[in-house]
């Protein structure tokens, strides 16, 4: 079939309009993991003046940071030491830093406790002098959060109406790290970026199933906010079996210190994708791209179901998606073979990436969508998201377009054996051009669209039994098939 491409792609098209590019340039591609073993667990990134900014879990006494100008750039740019521990009982098995911005200053949180792991774990936070990520930082002090001193991991800063809150994790009824029991959820307010004011309440335990497997596991709190929401998200589960995950909260209340303000989602919003080789996928944080439009997670992950807890855990990163009805959509997360556009507005590029439906125009109630990975034209797409599509710049011709999914990360609309799918981009020439199409005026409508296939110039995009193809198009009905409306 392919033998035919070279000369299919010298056929004219009389009747085209010029093509119509998408309007922004994704950042550079990039492959999980962007950064490897062995300090690459409880992962927190940002992005700052032009640099995004890194750090993880060392299982030692020092705390390194990444800096890189694209995302890309992060699994080969140098950890530099921010900071030694020499504090009494807080030496050693540094976990889960999580850096803030607040009053112009940078502060990092992080767990960390005696040599002898890991009963002594506590709260402690650094202050930069300036507003540079990279510091230099100084100790400020730990953080007293349960009753006698008691064990605390996990902490981040959750701002609510201008009150900073500290979130963490500790065991409910302050029983320790060696007598089990619940690992839970708590908040307390700040009282300045340093000093707790007070114990913290509980706010969340594990009462669902999924947030039970191997040990009951409430653990690593971040916040997303979006649009006057707030969301709590959270790892369920023990860390150590491949179905550690990730839960959310929403502050449903107006007071954040009652448990009662909170609503636990039912289910997991992020958790083990086998088909994907995904395994244990949690441990998060947050960040926006460079130009501000786009959300986007990053997040450990092991590659075998058999690896457990330790250094083997990688660092991760997908765009995420929201749900028409305002909550989070994680998706699933990718395979390490699949190639990622990084975060719009790296190193520059203009403008956000368009995200668009695409609207059948003889079947004007019926939708572009993807179905367990079949393409088709359908009314009253569940859920709304299988309905999206980035419009990026066409991977083969970037005079051209491509259709990535919303809510599949690396995922285009692709055409084999002139049937479209949605598949990961593996990379290749020939994904590439098999996910290039031309948009040209509608076939039918010249105030609609076509779409032209980029390696087969005599193909349409088109439906057909409500399943998109490429095919010749000759007669009116075809002609009518292959026309599409891109709406918001």
């Amino acid at each position: 079939m392919r033998a035919i491409a070279a000369v299919l792609m010298m056929i004219a098209l009389v009747v085209a309009a010029p093509a119509t590019p998408a309007s922004a340039a994704p950042g550079a591609n990039f492959q999980n993991p962007i950064v490897g073993t062995p300090n690459s667990a409880d992962p927190w990134l940002g992005y700052h003046n032009g640099s995004y900014y890194y750090t993880a879990t060392t299982w030692t006494g020092r705390i390194y940071i990444r800096k890189s100008a694209t995302l890309a750039g992060l699994r080969t740019a140098p950890e530099t030491t921010v900071f030694t521990m020499s504090q009494p009982n807080a030496v050693s098995n540094m976990w889960a830093p999580s850096m803030h911005l607040l009053n112009g200053r940078w502060y990092l949180y992080y767990s960390a406790g005696p040599s002898a792991c890991c009963g002594g774990q506590r709260q402690h936070v650094l202050e930069s002098a300036g507003s540079d990520p990279m510091g230099p930082y100084t100790y400020k002090g730990a953080l007293v959060l349960m009753p006698n001193n008691g064990w605390s991991i996990d902490g981040s800063v959750l701002t609510v109406n201008g009150i900073n809150y500290f979130v963490y994790s500790a065991f409910n009824n302050n029983s320790g790290f060696e007598n089990g029991g619940l690992q839970s959820l708590y908040i307390t307010r700040l009282t300045n970026p340093w000093t707790p004011a007070g114990i913290g309440t509980l706010i969340s335990e594990p009462t669902y199933a999924w947030e039970r497997v191997g040990n009951p596991v409430n653990e690593g709190p971040y916040p997303l906010q979006r649009n006057g929401r707030t969301f709590l998200t959270y790892s369920a589960s023990y860390c150590g079996t491949p179905d550690y995950k990730i839960g959310s909260l929403e502050l449903t209340g107006s007071n954040p210190l009652a448990r009662s303000s909170w609503t636990k989602m039912a289910s997991p919003l992020f958790q083990r994708n086998d088909t994907n080789g995904v395994y244990g996928p949690a441990h998060h944080s947050f960040f926006k791209s460079p130009d501000g439009t786009e959300d986007w997670i990053v997040y450990h992950a092991n590659d075998a179901a058999s690896q457990g807890c330790g250094t083997t855990r990688t660092s991760r990163a997908q765009r995420i998606a929201w749900n028409p009805d305002g909550t989070p959509s994680l998706g699933v997360p990718v395979s390490n073979a699949t190639v990622q556009a990084g975060p719009s507005g790296e190193l520059g590029n203009p403008g956000a990436v368009t995200v668009q439906r695409l609207q059948s125009y003889n079947l004007p109630d019926r939708y572009v969508r993807h179905s367990n990975y079949a393409v088709r034209v359908d009314p009253a797409v569940t859920p709304a998201l299988d309905a999206q599509f980035r419009i990026v710049p066409g991977l083969a011709d970037s005079g051209a377009v491509s259709f990535e999914s919303v809510n599949f990360p690396g995922h285009y609309l692709r055409h084999n054996n002139y049937v479209l799918r949605l598949e990961p981009n593996t990379g290749t020439t020939t994904y590439r051009q098999d996910a290039t199409f031309r948009q040209v005026a509608g076939l039918a409508d010249s105030s609609w669209q076509s779409f032209q296939s980029y390696n087969f110039p005599d193909r349409y995009i088109r439906h057909s039994n409500y399943v998109l193809r490429i095919d010749p198009v000759s007669t009116t009905t075809e002609r009518a098939d292959a026309t599409f409306r891109r709406v918001s």
